[in-house]
């Protein structure tokens, strides 16, 4: 697309002003360095979509990990939260759990290091 413009002294002469052949060679890291650290490995990783092999943090699962993947993908938005907040909740009662047994455990002086 040629986008002519109205010039004062003549249209061809002013319009080869303004034509630019630099080429632009995103290959240098100097020109354009990579802005986001390991994005062009991770984009590169899908170039090629058929593989065989599952992908890397896949192939640490348990089957008890895939189903509850499969699990959590299947619920509504409103379920999600609600085993969001429940998370949360637990998270909680293990904290204060947790604080109550270190707090025995100062009382009782089990905590203490030995003395040399």
């Amino acid at each position: 697309v040629v986008i002519k413009m109205a010039s004062p002294n003549g249209g061809e002469d002013f319009e080869s002003s303004l034509l630019s052949f630099e080429k632009l060679d995103r290959a240098s890291p100097d020109l354009w360095p990579e802005q986001l650290p390991g994005v062009s490995e991770f984009a590169a990783s899908f170039k090629n979509p058929i593989t065989n092999s599952p992908p890397k943090w896949m192939a640490e699962l348990e089957s008890e990990d895939i189903e509850m993947l499969k699990e959590l993908g299947s619920l509504t938005t409103a379920n999600l939260m609600e085993k969001v907040k429940g998370l949360q909740n637990l998270a909680y009662q293990l904290g204060l759990e947790e604080s109550r047994e270190m707090t025995r455990g100062k009382f009782l002086n089990i905590l203490e290091r030995p003395k040399k």
